[in-house]
């Protein structure tokens, strides 16, 4: 694996990340790649690295090699030599309607929006059909009215762009090794000060099909469980963010709960995260939703605060935030509850929003056990604190905006 300075840089296990081999893994087992490909895609250093991955965390036998299936083609049926010119003529005849068809499209589409698809893809449909129909260059670009050095020049200019796009590849993956599902318009604003500096003239729209070339752009997964219990008979509090917004950190912290599945089953994980700053406090990863367990990762927030505020509390209506347990630690760290009008995932959007970006971005494939996955969950909350940038804040990370906001008070005392 080289680096833009062609130095060598050997890899280890400990450089890629679990969530990055399940990742991997996945992909394999689901078919959108081989082994193979996935390491030449990924960078991947060693033969036997990816087989590894599959036989440690895959579900799938990987101790033999896979059987290929033979397809087997029913011959076709004789016809008679008038039968097949009468086959051929209507063939003909179908072929001129689409070429026609084909090329009033493409006028239409180069008068109206100014596309030159004409120009653009002629060079590039006369080299295809040389090498995949046997057909002579010089004999489509006459039928095409284009010449063949223009055909020469833009393959010339293709292979100087990949030449100055080799190093975007590395780029790309060297960041993907801690946020594999990191979104592109995020990784754009991560890449741009080294393309700036490398010289690469490479856009936000260019990177998307730059990455979907390389078959390195991620496919977006939704699901929904219901894991909210609002009707019981312990006390509902108000909801005391309907007027006001947070201004600093640690003003208001909003919790929510998510569930998790291993090979064990399902977990449940508790995060409380700084409204102000995105930044994950506490969490807590439990085979039950127990406010015992919960209460665990209101724990953790409260001891990493740094901040000596008055704090609002916000959560939705689950037995856990309502409970006696609950409601008497948040009195005990000075902390106001504040809670959601009834079921309305909409007033704790937030809570919600930071669960989805851990499970569609970090947590999405299945771990053996509760043990792997609380490695998963350590190591995906560190990244998502310390490494992936958030639109809402200006691209920077929750940990910037943390820390920034504690320097500017420092200076303001």
């Amino acid at each position: 694996m080289n680096t833009p300075n062609n130095t060598y840089v050997k890899r280890t296990q400990r450089d890629y990340t679990l969530g990055f081999k399940l990742q991997v893994v996945t992909a394999v087992e689901r078919g959108d790649m081989t082994y193979k490909q996935a390491q030449d895609i990924y960078g991947i250093q060693g033969r036997s690295t990816v087989l590894t991955w599959l036989r440690k965390h895959g579900k799938m036998d990987w101790t033999q090699s896979p059987r290929r299936n033979v397809m087997h083609q029913s011959p076709k049926s004789k016809e008679s030599p008038a039968q097949k010119i009468k086959r051929l003529e209507k063939e003909l005849e179908d072929e001129k309607i689409k070429n026609l068809f084909l090329n009033r499209v493409i006028d239409i589409l180069d008068a109206e929006h100014g596309s030159n698809l004409r120009k653009k893809l002629y060079r590039q449909g006369a080299r295809s059909l040389q090498e995949q129909e046997s057909v002579s260059l010089a004999r489509v670009c006459k039928l095409c009215g284009i010449s063949r050095q223009s055909v020469y020049q833009r393959e010339r200019r293709a292979v100087q762009r990949q030449l100055d796009l080799k190093p975007v590849k590395q780029m790309v993956l060297d960041i993907r090794r801690y946020m594999p599902r990191l979104g592109t318009r995020k990784l754009y604003y991560l890449l741009k000060p080294k393309l700036e500096k490398l010289g690469i003239k490479l856009g936000r729209d260019a990177l998307f099909d730059y990455l979907r070339n390389e078959q390195l752009l991620v496919r977006p997964k939704r699901s929904f469980i219901k894991t909210t219990n609002s009707r019981h008979w312990m006390k509902k509090h108000p909801n005391l963010l309907k007027e006001s917004k947070p201004h600093n950190p640690e003003e208001v912290l909003v919790s929510d709960i998510t569930y998790l599945q291993s090979e064990e089953g399902v977990h449940y994980l508790s995060l409380v995260t700084d409204a102000f700053s995105r930044k994950i406090m506490g969490y807590e990863l439990s085979n039950e939703m127990k406010a015992t367990d919960v209460v665990k990762a209101l724990d953790m927030a409260i001891k990493n605060r740094r901040y000596h505020c008055s704090c609002i509390h916000h959560s939705d209506r689950g037995l856990q935030y309502c409970s006696g347990t609950y409601q008497e630690r948040l009195r005990a760290g000075d902390i106001k509850s504040s809670m959601t009008d009834g079921y309305d995932c909409y007033q704790n959007a937030l809570a919600e929003r930071v669960n989805g970006i851990l499970k569609q971005e970090f947590l999405l494939n299945r771990c053996k056990g509760l043990d792997e996955l609380r490695y998963l969950v350590k190591e995906s909350i560190s990244i998502y604190n310390n490494m992936r940038p958030h639109l809402s804040l200006g691209m920077k990370t929750p940990n910037e905006v943390h820390e920034k906001s504690q320097q500017l008070t420092l200076l303001a005392q």
